[in-house]
């Protein structure tokens, strides 16, 4: 027999009754029952409960083992008795009547339990990660993401993708997030980057007459904590194709993403044809280019029924303002005082003066609105508003008032808060979506001038010719995101592979053909001698595994995680390095002074 185990902790099953078998793992947990010892034994693969009786040799090492020792048993499968028998365990028929026990490794008093599975401060979790990871559900997470990562690998080499990996240490990019920056030792006082993404490496690779390249790509930003990105790295399933427009882009990831999905959605139902919704129509609606597309409310713009109405905050808006524009919020079965009060003061929770409403409630036969603002514009112009929504009784409307570039994230966010509110929201399903049509610049209000809206290097619809002859900020790219739930799954676009072109655009932005051949050589060089027409996206790993085992944040999917700080505290890092060390780099550290 194996040293230590002739079979794992999920493995045995009531056809096994009667066997001598041998099995290691972890104390889970020790149980005294009127003098039998039940002890639940734990491995990377499941659970099986032993037992040890007075009269067993095993009696004594039983009586001294506890939580999270490492323990070999040997023993005979038996059958549990009918009332005994767990049918949420794969082992729950049988149990191991232990004829020997070997500890092979005693653990000191725990510092956070791992039975049981309660909230624990995350700093003391991440910084005995090692502990944290025998919980139950965060290692079924790991192993989930395992999982979901083959699936996308096989998926990928199904539809001719072929995996190439692209360099970690490479150039600083003068675009985008800050770099994480390694010193050269044999380059004196020179640097190399980690990757942003590997976007001009997978560009370069298309030039190099590969077709379609795939990649678990690890990607660095040295960016301050967000909700939605783990500090420091992340994964994404990079890709790009070499002769193809938008749509064969959308037709070649669709079933890949769906499929994936379906694959681990655990019944759930996922969207079977992604719907494409341009930028500015996603923002007009939803308040967002991200969209949770399970709420169903979708704003829309009543600027006419306000209009030299009697309801004056809203006149005057719209008369001194040629941008203004009213936008309702439409919340079905949101008709009562006492929501509508509620949403107005999380409104000024939000910093915002309030959130007028309406609601519309049936008086006698009569359905009427209600609220100041009802009163205000009058009968005539709140049945209009009903009406333009499709409201009902029991329905209400939000409204918000001004520059919709100034108060469009606002009301995406109200839209978001009422649906969830109401419990209008359907969380038992994956909704899909393509939004497209990215607008190419943006203006940069800080700095009074042009720049860019998402990524650089895509094409602008119309090409040289809209970049020469119309407005930059009326100039679409072909840049587009995949959408989930909220969540931006992917980020994606055909690319700009025409040198000319890519130098007008960045002109545009105040760059010069010289900043863009310093800056942007190896790219600009390989487009000079034929580049294909080519375009991919990449999606974020970790948010594709998060929605798909429904954690909550990103470190109950990742093995190692940084906390919000940017602190490694299982190996403490960022640390303080040697003198020789910095010597060797030709660097020395300058402390910060600190304010006075």
């Amino acid at each position: 027999m194996h040293r230590y185990r002739s079979h794992t902790c999920a493995e045995l099953k009531k056809s096994d009754v009667g066997s001598t078998v041998r099995l290691s793992g972890w104390v889970h947990r020790v149980r005294d029952h009127g003098g039998l010892l039940f002890i639940d034994l734990r491995d990377h693969y499941g659970l099986t409960q032993i037992v040890a009786d007075p009269d067993s040799p095993a009696f004594k090492a039983a009586e001294t083992v506890r939580g999270e020792w490492v323990i070999r048993v040997d023993g005979e499968v038996k059958a549990r008795l009918a009332d005994a028998v767990n049918p949420n365990l794969p082992t729950g028929e049988i149990e191991v009547f232990a004829g020997e026990i070997e500890v092979l490794s005693a653990a000191k008093e725990l510092p956070l339990p791992v039975f049981g599975e309660p909230d624990y401060p995350e700093d003391i979790r991440l910084k005995y990660r090692f502990l944290d990871l025998r919980r139950d559900t965060l290692h079924k997470n790991i192993v989930a993401r395992t999982k979901i990562i083959a699936e996308i690998r096989r998926r990928m080499t199904e539809i001719g993708f072929t995996e190439f990996s692209t360099p970690i240490l490479t150039a600083s990019s003068p675009e985008g997030a800050r770099d994480f920056l390694v010193p050269s030792r044999i380059h004196s006082g020179k640097f190399y980057a980690l990757p942003q993404a590997p976007q001009v490496y997978k560009q370069l690779i298309m030039v190099s007459g590969f077709d379609r390249y795939f990649q678990i790509a690890p990607c660095f930003r040295d960016e301050d904590p967000r909700a939605d990105r783990l500090p420091g790295e992340f994964y994404q399933i990079d890709l790009e194709m070499s002769f193809v427009e938008q749509e064969d882009v959308f037709q070649t990831m669709e079933p890949v993403m769906r499929g994936v999905f379906e694959a681990f959605a655990n019944g759930k139902p996922v969207t079977q044809k992604f719907r494409r919704i341009p930028h500015d129509e996603a923002m007009r609606k939803y308040g967002s280019d991200k969209p949770d597309l399970r709420n169903p409310i979708e704003m829309q713009d009543v600027s006419e029924h306000f209009r030299d109405s009697g309801f004056k905050v809203f006149t005057n808006i719209l008369a001194n303002d040629p941008k203004a524009e009213v936008w309702a919020i439409p919340a079905k079965t949101g008709g009562s005082r006492a929501f509508c009060d509620r949403m107005n003061s999380w409104a000024q929770g939000e910093g915002q003066p309030g959130l007028g409403y309406i609601f519309w409630r049936k008086e006698g036969d009569k359905l009427e609105g209600a609220g100041p603002i009802a009163k205000n514009i009058g009968e005539e112009r709140t049945e209009a508003v009903r009406q333009q929504l499709g409201l009902a009784d029991g329905d209400a409307a939000f409204f918000v008032a001004g520059d919709p570039k100034k108060f469009v994230s606002f009301a995406g966010a109200a839209r978001t808060r009422a649906g969830e509110e109401l419990n209008l929201v359907d969380r038992d399903r994956f909704e899909l979506a393509w939004i497209i049509d990215f607008p190419f610049y943006e203006w940069n209000e800080d700095e009074k001038r042009v720049d860019f809206g998402h990524n650089p290097f895509s094409m602008p619809q119309g090409g040289i010719d809209a970049l020469a002859g119309q407005d930059p900020l009326t100039i679409k790219a072909f840049q587009y995101d995949l959408v989930c739930n909220g969540f931006e799954l992917a980020s994606g676009g055909i690319r700009n592979h025409l040198p000319e072109t890519m130098v007008k655009a960045f002109e545009i932005v105040g760059l010069s053909r010289e900043t863009v051949e310093e800056n942007f050589g190896g790219l600009y060089r390989a487009f000079q001698y034929g580049a294909p027409p080519h375009g991919g996206m990449a999606a974020g790993i970790d948010r594709i595994v998060m929605l798909l085992v429904g954690a909550k944040n990103l470190r109950e999917i990742t093995m190692f995680p940084m906390n919000q700080q940017a602190l490694d505290l299982l190996m403490n890092a960022p640390s303080e390095v040697t003198p020789t060390q910095l010597r060797e780099l030709s660097l020395r550290v300058v402390q910060q002074k600190k304010d006075a």
